[in-house]
């Protein structure tokens, strides 16, 4: 499954992190970083991220 994030839609809220924190971090300059492609086992961690987006910013595929 590939994680997809519109950073133009992203407000860097971090309700994705908390959500799926294997699969989101923020670094040490607080740019928002993501796995792109996961496997079955984060799944449920990237469409909870999806889904407590606030800006809708996060798309899985695949």
């Amino acid at each position: 499954m590939r994680v997809c994030v519109d950073m133009k839609k992203c407000q860097y809220h971090g309700q994705c992190v908390i959500a799926a924190p294997d699969v989101f971090s923020f670094d040490a300059d607080g740019t928002l970083r993501w796995v792109e492609s996961i496997d079955e086992g984060l799944r449920r961690q990237a469409e909870d991220a999806a889904d407590v987006c606030p800006e809708q910013a996060i798309t899985l595929e695949g």
